[in-house]
This record gives structure tokens, sequence and C-alpha cells, in this order.
């Protein structure tokens, strides 16, 4: 089941997806799940993703950052992106009384900012799913986006396409290298950067994702 989510009745700050299990016994572990910098919550990799982690038994959410909700169009500005951080934070809390446990993630951008936030926040998430994590811009390998490496303890899968221009597998394995937690590499053969594939290896996924975490 999806329903609209957030909004000044329910979650001020908070706006998006969200989609229900069939059934569940008990709580159900959550994934809270956001976009890239020229997307929104409606793009087809989350959309894809969210429908079959619900059916798969998870609640999920997949929500606009707070860049996206102010403009429709315009391209996330740096000198924001803590706010950015914030709404990834308020959506994660949002979603904590009805989940046993909550992942967080998202794509590109939406990934590496919630990877920001849980190095600041380290209980924020109990593990990440990170797709198409953007190491560093195209054509610019020398200046990896790894401040905050040193500070990230919370355990992550990456889902990274073969062709992507942000990070190769080989760059990706060198950088995350120095993270102090548990990391994993699922390679997508011949994806670029939207992982348009990925969405068809969700059961892959889950797997690789749980025997990450334990």
């Amino acid at each position: 089941m999806e329903e609209p989510f957030g909004g000044p009745g329910g979650h001020p700050g908070v706006r998006g997806v969200l989609h229900r299990p069939e059934y569940s016994e008990r709580r159900p572990d959550a994934f809270v799940l956001t976009h890239g910098a020229g997307s929104n919550c409606h793009a087809p990799l989350l959309v894809r993703l969210a429908r079959a982690f619900a059916d798969a038994g998870y609640l999920v959410l997949r929500y606009d950052l707070p860049f996206r909700q102010q403009h429709a169009k315009r391209p996330p500005a740096p000198v924001r992106a803590a706010r950015d951080r914030e709404g990834i934070a308020a959506a994660i809390e949002a979603v904590r009384p009805m989940a046993a446990r909550v992942f967080a993630g998202g794509h590109s951008y939406g990934g590496r900012q919630t990877a920001m936030l849980a190095a600041e926040k380290p209980g924020v998430a109990a593990a990440l799913l990170l797709l198409s994590y953007p190491l560093h811009a195209p054509d610019r390998p020398e200046r990896r986006r790894t401040a905050f490496f040193p500070e990230w303890r919370v355990p992550a899968l990456f889902v990274h396409g073969t062709a992507d221009p942000f990070a190769s597998i080989e760059e990706l394995r060198d950088a995350i290298s120095i993270v102090p937690a548990r990391t994993e590499i699922l390679p997508v053969e011949g994806a670029g950067h939207d992982l348009a594939r990925a969405a068809d290896l969700s059961a892959e996924i889950l797997t690789r994702f749980h025997a990450l975490i334990g």
C-alpha cells in the first residue's frame, strides 16, 4: 500500500510516499530513501526499489530533500547542504516510531548527504544503503569527497554501476578502506550513474544488505 506522507498536519518538513508491507506480524524494519541532485522522490529507481522492498515485508519511505521541496527544478546549493541533512534526520525520525530498525540511504547526492549525517550522528540509522555514491565529480578523480570517512561508523552497502563516471569500482573500494565500519560493494555490471538495472536486483540487494549487518 502506498500513501502520501508528511506535511504540516503530520510531519512538518517531510514530504514523500510511504510504502507499507501488506502483512507483518510485528513492527517491520524500514528503509528511508531519498533522491539525487537532479531528481525527486518519484525517481523510477526509488519507486521500483520501494515497491520491491515493501513486497519483501519492509516499510519504506521515499522522500524529497528540503532543496527539492523548495524548488521543483533547481539543483542543491552546497551552502545549504546542512539543511538537507536536517531533512534526512527529520524523515528518519518520522518513521522511527513505526519501525523495529531504520535503515537510511539514497541515490547519489541523497546517499552522500545521508552518509555525512550518519558520520555526524552515528545512531541516526542502523545501516546505510548507498546507490551510485558520488565519490568525485566526473573527470575529477583527484578531488575525492572523503573528508568525513574517518568518522563514519555505520555499516553500509554500496550499490554501484561498473560504468559510473562518478567513481570506478576500484576507486570506490580504495576510498572506503578508510571507513572504520563494515562496508561492502555490490557492483552492477554495465550500469551508469542512473543505476537503472539495480531495481531488478532488489532481492540480491536485500540479501547482501542483511549479510553485511548480521
